[in-house]
């Protein structure tokens, strides 16, 4: 892997490898000086970039053991190849990703979230990672899961399941940008997972996930007449199935189905995570910028994220509203228009995606941002698995 999924990031690794053994991991972590993980590749940021060894798990033994009410699986692990799995057992998460095609790794250490209330790294009971020295240990700390692959590499990880359940997905469209914000809390809040992707020209579309047996709710708009894509244009067949239709779990909470590529391809993407108390005063701030938006965005997606206690999450203890923006292929552009949109709503943004918000800036939104530092001091003394995203956001560099 030479770039990352979208190719905005070229890896600057010396080697990338994929070990087939915990043995061929532990030898590998004891001989370098600097390594990192890459997951499905599915960052925009450079996030998973290292000068030493960039690592794939894809190759590890699979990990698959249930009890009771979690299951531990191996870390590198996509979603797509789990979720099955656990619906064999009658079991399910919670939530799943608008893609499943990333790992779970990948996932709960960037915080990353989808359809559901909470992000996959509120499931995790434990994490077990190996260390520079090749030891492993598990850890349960709030600092843990969401920790942007400082403190070592993780090797398996253990998550709360829940029983198995059906979903039913509705498309609204033609939905009032004023009908959107005057029922934000009644329409965000109307079915187990509720995404509004909304043009910037006054108009929405709802993309309803309704758990079978909770009782239904109505929605604005006029249900779509065929399946739809949230991007204009792109084929609505490489989506999950609509129209109502129940389904397992997995085969509706992400928007995209496994067996294609997901969202459009040639994008970059940013995700702002702000107060649900200033949702709306912070989506009428980006309406006031949406003619310089509109040009440059492919999609826009919101939907609510309950408070987590995990220490990196953006949703971290307070609920909160993601803004999704899938952009166009436009590097340039994008990064000279995010600071307009980060001074308009202080954000926390997603680890894993593009952003501008300074460090010292960052730093002030999460409390518990000095205690994350101690946390990988205190795991990788010598610094073998930071690289210059974290240094630059956490001052974090071998001599620490």
């Amino acid at each position: 892997m030479s770039t990352n999924w979208a190719g905005n990031v070229t890896f600057t690794a010396a080697q990338a490898v994929e070990p087939v053994s915990a043995d061929d991991l532990r030898a590998l972590v004891r001989g370098s000086s600097a390594v990192h993980v890459v997951g499905s590749g599915h960052s925009f940021s450079p996030i998973a970039d290292t000068s030493g060894t960039l690592v794939s798990l894809a190759a590890m033994p699979e990990v698959f053991e249930v009890s009771g009410h979690t299951v531990r699986v191996g870390a590198g692990m996509t979603l797509a190849a789990l979720a099955p799995r656990l619906e064999a057992a009658g079991l399910a998460l919670h939530t799943l990703p608008s893609l499943p095609h990333i790992t779970v790794a990948g996932a709960i250490s960037t915080a990353t979230h989808g359809s559901g209330a909470r992000s996959l790294a509120g499931a995790v009971r434990s994490v077990e990672v190996m260390r520079a020295d090749g030891s492993t240990v598990e850890l349960t700390s709030q600092g843990a899961a969401v920790s942007l692959g400082g403190l070592g590499i993780f090797t398996t990880v253990t998550l709360d399941v829940v029983p198995s359940f059906e979903i039913a997905q509705t498309v609204y469209e033609h939905v009032a940008w004023t009908t959107l914000l005057t029922n934000f809390e009644q329409i965000l809040d109307g079915a187990y997972s509720v995404s509004a992707f909304v043009d910037w020209r006054g108009g929405a579309t709802l993309w309803v996930k309704h758990r079978v047996g909770d009782e239904p709710v109505a929605f604005p708009g006029k249900e779509a007449d065929g399946p739809r894509h949230p991007v204009v244009g792109q084929p609505p067949s490489r989506c999950t199935e609509q129209g109502g239709v129940p389904g397992p779990w997995h085969e509706r909470l992400p928007h995209f189905r496994a067996e294609f590529t997901p969202s459009v391809g040639q994008e970059l993407q940013t995700e702002y995570f702000v107060p649900r108390t200033r949702a709306v005063t912070a989506l009428r701030a980006l309406a006031e910028m949406s003619t310089v938006i509109s040009p440059l965005v492919q999609a826009c997606e919101i939907r609510t994220v309950s408070a987590e206690p995990q220490w990196l999450s953006p949703a971290y203890d307070r609920d909160s509203l993601a803004i999704h923006f899938t952009w166009m292929p436009n590097t340039e552009a994008v990064l000279a228009l995010l600071p307009r949109l980060e001074e308009a709503i202080a954000p926390r943004p997603h680890w894993g995606k593009l952003f501008t918000v300074p460090p010292m800036l960052l730093a002030a939104r999460y409390p518990q941002w000095d205690a994350f530092r101690s946390l990988v001091n205190e795991h990788d003394p010598k610094g073998v698995f930071r690289n210059d995203f974290l240094t630059r956001y956490f001052g974090l560099t071998a001599s620490s």
